[in-house]
Formats: C-alpha cells, structure tokens, sequence
C-alpha cells in the first residue's frame, strides 16, 4: 500500500540537559517519512534549500522512502532552532527561520495521485486542502496540526477536518481547539467537526485514542536515557500509519486502532533515545519487535472477574 506524506524537512539546532546539536536532520516529513519506511512504500513532498545535503538525500532514499517529490529552490532549508529542560514535553522555540518553506507550493506527481494514505503533516491547512485536491481516491487521510494554526487559522482549519479520517494532536492543542479542559468532552467536539478518530499525543505520558465508542490508552516506554524528544511526536504518527497502511484493512477497526497506537509509541521511543533520527538510521526490525512484544507485556493483566 502507498503512504504519501506532505510536511517538512529541516534543520534543527536542538538542546536539552543533556547536549546539543547543531543543524542535524529534521522536519516533520523527515521524522514520518523515516518511521513509516519500516512498514510500507512511502512518497515524500517537501521543499529543500541549496544547503541541503546529498548525503541525507541518501539516507532517505537507503530506506526506500520515494522523494520524486521533494523539490529544491534557492535559498536555505526551513530551520528550527529550540531548547528543552527537564521537561522534554515542552519546547522553547528560540527562532524559527522558514527560508524556502515561504515559497512551498506542493504539486504532487502524477505518481502520487493515485495514493492509498495521506498523511498531512504539519503545514498551513490550505496548503494540507491543496493536497488533498490533488489525490485521487485516498482511502484514509490523517494529519496533525498545531497551536499556531488553531489559533491564527482556525476557519482554514475547520475546513481541513472536514476533509480528513484521522486527526494528531497533542493534549494542549485539544483543549485550545475545542474550548475545553476534558479531554472526553475534546473528543466528542473535535470528533464533530469531522475526523473519525481522534490521536491526542501525550509526550512521555503516551497517547490516548478515541474512535467511535472506543478510548485506547498507550503508554509511553520507560528509557533510563532520553537524548531529545524532537520529531517524537511525528515518529509516532510514521509508525501509526505505517502500520495501518501495511494492513491494508478496508475498516478501522478496534484491533488494528490498538495495534497502530502501540506501534507509533514503540516507534517514538527510539527516536527519543538519541538526536535526530541518529537512533532510526540504526535501527533494526526485530528491535522493532521486541518493543511492541514489550509494549504487550507492559499492558497485559489477567481477568479477575471470574473471581469476584
């Protein structure tokens, strides 16, 4: 099955307690694009600058990830520039230069059209509805969103959400977006105004998941290290719609709702594990394995109804 996939690729100047980076590989397209790669065909739409190195060029396409529609302009990649305490869960964005992203136009090849999945990472909602104009007859659309957007763009994005399956978003962002401080009560808006299921991402909290009647809760993987928590959250949803997209089920149903969720966190928890996608580069399927198997174990427990 195909998976397209429209966001960004950057360079990120990142730190935290426990070091630094400077320019390393990132962007949301980049994060999704490398997780998703372990599970299905992936197609990439972004917008790079003159600085953007082959060798990374390289490293994406050694994952098989197609990137006919990455186009490069003039100019410098989007860079991001932040800092984290001991609270990996919050950001502090200390600048953010867009360089070429200002002039992003995405015009999918005809290749793409015809794509299965779509997943709209976080971009400006009209240009996430220009996509979705160009795409055929998607049989599932996912995309995340963020504050900014909720909050200077709000009409634009409505109009987004009528038009996808799946909604990401962190706890913060869900309670902005549906006025509201219970996240039940979230859903319930946020699930009126058009995605079918909703992801809330819960950083080391794990992630919550609401579809139909349905509430899955995922727990985040315990590490004794954590390096850097950039691109976690878009890790995630690469493992989640990997996954779905790999199954190819016409319906989203409960049980492969319950897998997606522990594969996106199983997913996030290595890229947290090192900066950038340092950890994703290295690794491995059967690692891959044995942290769902993990993950199945950490949320197992007997029945005691029978004994009540």
């Amino acid at each position: 099955m195909s998976l397209l996939v429209v966001g960004t690729m950057a360079y990120d100047s990142v730190k935290t307690p426990f070091g630094e980076r400077h320019l390393a590989l990132g962007g949301s397209a980049t994060y999704f694009s490398m997780s998703a790669s372990f599970f299905t065909k992936v197609m990439l739409v972004a917008v790079i600058g003159d600085d953007f190195a082959k060798d990374h060029l390289e490293l994406l396409g050694a994952r098989g990830i197609d990137m006919n529609g990455v186009s490069r302009l003039p100019g410098c990649t989007f860079h991001w520039q932040g800092e984290y305490g001991y609270d990996l869960n919050e950001a502090k964005t200390l600048a953010t230069h867009l360089n070429v992203l200002e002039k992003f136009d995405p015009n999918l090849p005809e290749s793409y059209r015809g794509a299965e999945y779509v997943f709209l990472a976080n971009i400006d909602p009209r240009l996430q509805r220009k996509v979705l104009d160009q795409v055929k007859r998607p049989r599932l659309v996912a995309c995340d969103t963020m504050n900014f957007w909720i909050h200077s763009a709000l009409p634009e994005l409505k109009k987004t959400l009528e038009m996808v399956d799946i909604l990401f978003i962190n706890e913060g962002e869900a309670r902005m977006l549906a006025n509201t401080p219970n996240m039940v009560k979230a859903a319930r808006e946020i699930r009126s105004m058009g995605p079918r299921t909703l992801v809330i991402k819960q950083g080391e909290y794990g992630a919550l998941l609401f579809h139909e009647g349905e509430i899955v809760s995922a727990p985040a993987f315990t590490l004794e290290e954590v390096f850097d928590p950039t691109g976690a959250g878009d890790t995630f949803a690469g493992g989640f719609m990997g996954h779905v997209a790999r199954m190819g089920e016409k319906e989203l149903t409960p049980a492969l709702l319950r897998q997606a969720i522990v594969v996106g966190s199983a997913m996030a928890s290595f890229t947290v594990e090192k900066f950038s996608i340092d950890r994703l580069k290295d690794l491995e399927r059967r690692e891959i394995a044995e942290r769902f198997r993990h993950f199945k174990r950490l949320t197992h427990f007997e029945d005691l109804t029978a004994e009540a």
